[in-house]
C-alpha cells in the first residue's frame, strides 16, 4: 500500500468573508505527480499554503510526510513554489541559487544540478530582473529543488510558459517522482490533466472527484477531462 505524503482531514480555511476551503479531506500518495485542478478561486492556493504551513486554518488538520504541516523539521523536506516568482530581481540567477543553497546548507553541486534541471545555465549570470516571466518562474522552481525535497508543492508552475518548456517541465516532474519525490501541482488548465498520475478536482473549496484521468473519464462517459469536470460539476456523473 502506498504511504500518503499528505493527509488532509476535515480542513476549513476562511479568508475574510470567504470560505476558501470547506471541510475538505483527501490523501496524496507518495512518489507520484498529483494534479490539483479547478478554476480560479476554487481554493487551490489556500490548500497549498496550508500544506506548507503558511496558511491559518479555521479547523481540521494536515499531516505532511507523517508530521503536522508547518513543523520546523519539514523545512528541508518540502519545496514550495508560489504563483509569483519568489527570488531577488537585483541578483543574478547564479547568485540567487547560491544564496538559497547557503540557507538550506547544500553544496555548489546542487546549484550546478539545478541549473541544468530548469534549463537556465545559459542565463546563469544574468540579473533575474532582466529575465522573461517564464525564466523567473524557473529560477523560483530551481530554488525549491536545491534541497532535493521529498515533497514539491507547485502552484500553477507552467503559467505563461511556451509549450516546449511546459513539456520539458512536466518531464522533469515525472523524473522527480520516479526518484521518489511527491509532486503536488495545481493548474486551471484542464489539458494538463493528462500529464498527472492522479487528479483531484476542486471547486468552491470542495473536492468534487479524485482518481486517474481514465477513471474520471470512465465515470462520466466523457472524452476529455474538461467535459468530465463539467459533468461532475453539473451532477451528470454517477
Amino acid at each position: 500500500m502506498t504511504t500518503a505524503a499528505i493527509s488532509v482531514r476535515d480542513l476549513t480555511i476562511v479568508r475574510g468573508p470567504v470560505t476558501a476551503v470547506d471541510h475538505l479531506s483527501l490523501e496524496v500518495p507518495s512518489g507520484q505527480v498529483i494534479g490539483l485542478l479547478g478554476p480560479s478561486g476554487s481554493g487551490k492556493s489556500s490548500l497549498m499554503r496550508a500544506i506548507v504551513g503558511v496558511q491559518v486554518m479555521e479547523s481540521g488538520s494536515i499531516d505532511v510526510l507523517g508530521q503536522p504541516a508547518g513543523s520546523p523539521t519539514l523545512r528541508a523536506q518540502v519545496g514550495y513554489v508560489t504563483q509569483d516568482p519568489s527570488v531577488y530581481s537585483d541578483l543574478s540567477v547564479l547568485a540567487n541559487l547560491r544564496y538559497f543553497a547557503q540557507i538550506l546548507g547544500v553544496t555548489d553541486d546542487s546549484v550546478e544540478r539545478v541549473l541544468d534541471q530548469v534549463d537556465l545555465r545559459e542565463v546563469a549570470d544574468r540579473l533575474v530582473g532582466r529575465l522573461s516571466g517564464g525564466q523567473r518562474s524557473r529560477v523560483s522552481l530551481g530554488t525549491a529543488l536545491l534541497g532535493s525535497p521529498q515533497l514539491l508543492v507547485l502552484d500553477e508552475p507552467t503559467v505563461g510558459l511556451d509549450p516546449a518548456l511546459r513539456r520539458d517541465l512536466w518531464t522533469l516532474f515525472h523524473q522527480l517522482a520516479t526518484a521518489g519525490t511527491t509532486v503536488f501541482v495545481s493548474s486551471h488548465v484542464m489539458e494538463e490533466a493528462s500529464r498527472c498520475d492522479r487528479l483531484l478536482l476542486l471547486r468552491d473549496g470542495r473536492l468534487l472527484a479524485e482518481g486517474t484521468q481514465s477513471q474520471l473519464l470512465e465515470r462520466t462517459g466523457c472524452q476529455d477531462i474538461e467535459r468530465a469536470f463539467l459533468a461532475i460539476v453539473e451532477g451528470g456523473a454517477s
